[in-house]
């Protein structure tokens, strides 16, 4: 298994950790900072699912008016982690 610690940009959350296995699913997601109610229901709802699926759900999701969200920062680290 691989741990993540990823330091987003652009948004509230200030650290994003997470792991993912050999079979690349997530595991154990958790967001430092940020909404959070939502954050954990992102980290729940995402638990063992693919990775890549993941990101391609929530790339480009925006907050308002900034251009990047929390969500298309994990997107953003997933997409690190696996390439």
């Amino acid at each position: 298994m691989n741990h993540v610690t990823f330091t987003p940009k652009g948004v509230c959350s200030m650290q994003i950790d997470f792991d993912i296995d050999d079979e690349k699913k997530l595991h154990n997601v958790s967001f430092i900072g940020g909404c959070n109610g939502n954050l954990k229901a992102i980290g729940k709802l995402v638990e063992g699912k693919d990775a890549a699926e993941i990101a391609d759900i929530l790339r480009g999701n925006q907050c308002g008016m900034r251009e990047t969200s929390c969500a298309d920062q994990f997107a953003q680290a997933i997409d690190g982690a696996v390439l």
